[in-house]
């Protein structure tokens, strides 16, 4: 009996942790929107601290999901090379999708 209610403990926290997470995603999004909607200057370091907390926090509630960082990482440079081949509007005048796959392979090595 004991097994059961620690099993439905670690069951219950971790939907409690995927909301959390959810809600982190939200507000984060939310507070991008914010910074873009204003008029006030916004500094590179605090749009990149909340780029950087949806993707940390859209790793972890992959994983708590049952996705594995790598699964996720591998995802994302599909989207990448897809999105090169089909010259994805971002790629044709840009050539955004080449830089972050060049980047994303100089950070693997």
């Amino acid at each position: 009996m004991r097994m059961d209610n620690e099993r439905e403990l670690d069951i219950a926290k971790n939907v409690k942790i995927i909301e959390w997470l959810k809600s982190e995603i939200l507000l984060s999004i939310a507070e991008l929107f914010r910074m873009l909607a204003s008029s006030a200057r916004i500094s590179q370091d605090s749009l990149a601290d909340c780029l950087a907390s949806i993707i940390v926090a859209s790793y972890l509630l992959g994983k708590r999901l049952g996705i594995h960082f790598g699964v996720i990482e591998q995802k994302i440079a599909n989207k990448i090379r897809l999105g090169i081949l089909e010259e994805h509007e971002i790629e044709k005048d840009y050539g955004d999708l080449s830089e972050l796959r060049q980047h994303m392979k100089a950070n693997r090595e």
